[in-house]
């Protein structure tokens, strides 16, 4: 039994030294503290970072269906800062702190939440073939309190790109 625990630990220690444990351990976490969403929307990158850098117009499609929003402040820069309350259906009020952290026009928009629960937003868009790519990337601090609003996240996150989706249309068109 020693000799197996021995080898066990010559084993780990290798993998560990080559990166490859980390590496393990980073990608069972990413699946437990990670959820992504992605659609190609008919739309220009541009059109798409304007709907995020435009006050008015995030307030209408921000959340899911049913949510609206009250800005409090709303800074679109680097280091920017966005508090808002979000009014869910049945009047509960839900704060919200977020931080810009990266912006890259027509490219890239990353949020961080700074309230629970903690969390980092990045929105990747892609210009492809009829509009731009859009992936949205959400990656929660704690693996558990991810775990817990799994069920929500998903079909939330689906229904603000189609708010978002609406939005754009009707303002374009």
């Amino acid at each position: 039994m020693w000799t197996r625990s021995k080898k066990a630990l010559r084993d780990w220690g290798r993998l560990y030294e080559l990166g490859m444990y980390r590496r393990a351990v980073v990608n069972s976490m990413d699946k437990l503290t990670t959820f992504q969403t992605e659609r190609t929307l008919p739309f220009s990158p541009q059109a798409v970072y304007n709907a995020f850098a435009s006050a008015p117009m995030l307030a209408t499609w921000w959340g899911p269906e049913g949510f609206t929003n009250e800005f409090e402040s709303f800074e679109f820069e680097v280091g920017g800062r966005w508090t808002f309350v979000m009014v869910g259906p049945d009047g509960v009020r839900y704060p919200n702190q977020n931080i810009f952290t990266e912006l890259e026009p027509a490219s890239r928009v990353v949020i961080r939440h700074d309230c629970q629960p903690f969390f980092m937003l990045r929105v990747q868009l892609t210009q492809v073939a009829g509009g731009t790519h859009l992936l949205w990337q959400q990656v929660f601090d704690d693996a558990h309190i991810a775990q817990a609003v799994k069920a929500i996240v998903g079909p939330a996150n689906e229904q603000n790109l189609d708010r978002l989706t609406r939005v754009l249309a009707q303002t374009l068109s």
